[in-house]
């Protein structure tokens, strides 16, 4: 069974599809740090992350596997270099390129064939798995958003303001939006959940309540 939940950045989206699949006992699939691992393999090899022809051309050289709490990228755990302020920057550039999505969503379907996952992302619900049984997308208003990455942030002990991660996500946001293949948007028969006054706990017992009312062996 294939659970996806897609949203824009600071929803909350990567911690409840985490805890929601720990929840049912499936594996999680966090496609954003798919991104970060191509975008830190070609600045590894020196490539203009917006040069698009230089970026496809680097893809077949890579092989990428998600095991539980690791990222493998030809066969090196890069789980934690990519969550470098370079790699999340650099994902947001190549996830704008066509051939790089074709190519991720090829990967995440062949990864989750079979097996039970809970997909998350920005086009899961939409372009990758279509044909999942349950569909979620997460939002939250955007200071609300802008206001959670910025505590993740100052925690990691980056320095920046309030208002520059704002900026910054309302940029990312149009990006998301407005790409011509799979742009992000909540899938026709997505169910949509405002986490903007919702405290976690009351968001994954809204996923587990749905996800039992369409799927008969999923307990809440």
């Amino acid at each position: 069974m294939i659970v996806t939940i897609d949203g824009p950045a600071g929803s909350g989206k990567s911690s409840a599809a985490a805890l929601l699949a720990e929840r049912l006992g499936f594996e999680f699939l966090d496609t954003g740090a798919m991104y970060r691992a191509v975008a830190l393999a070609c600045l590894r090899r020196g490539i203009d992350l917006t040069n698009a022809a230089a970026v496809e051309a680097e893809l077949p050289a890579l092989h990428i596997e998600m095991p539980p709490d690791g990222v493998l990228v030809n066969g090196e755990d890069v789980a934690s270099l990519i969550r470098s302020p370079e790699a999340s920057q650099g994902a947001s550039k190549v996830a704008v390129i066509p051939g790089v999505r074709l190519y991720l969503a090829a990967e995440q379907r062949r990864i989750a064939s079979g097996r039970d996952f809970v997909c998350e992302g920005r086009d899961q619900g939409t372009f990758v798995f279509p044909e999942a049984e349950c569909k979620f997308f997460i939002t939250a208003e955007p200071r609300t958003r802008a206001a959670r990455r910025h505590r993740e942030l100052i925690a990691k002990g980056e320095t920046t303001s309030l208002e520059d991660v704002l900026k910054e996500q309302v940029e990312r946001d149009a990006r998301d939006a407005a790409r011509e293949l799979a742009p992000m948007k909540p899938a026709d028969d997505a169910i949509v959940v405002d986490t903007t006054h919702l405290a976690p706990e009351e968001v994954i017992a809204k996923l587990v309540a749905e996800v039992a009312r369409q799927c008969s062996t999923v307990r809440a």
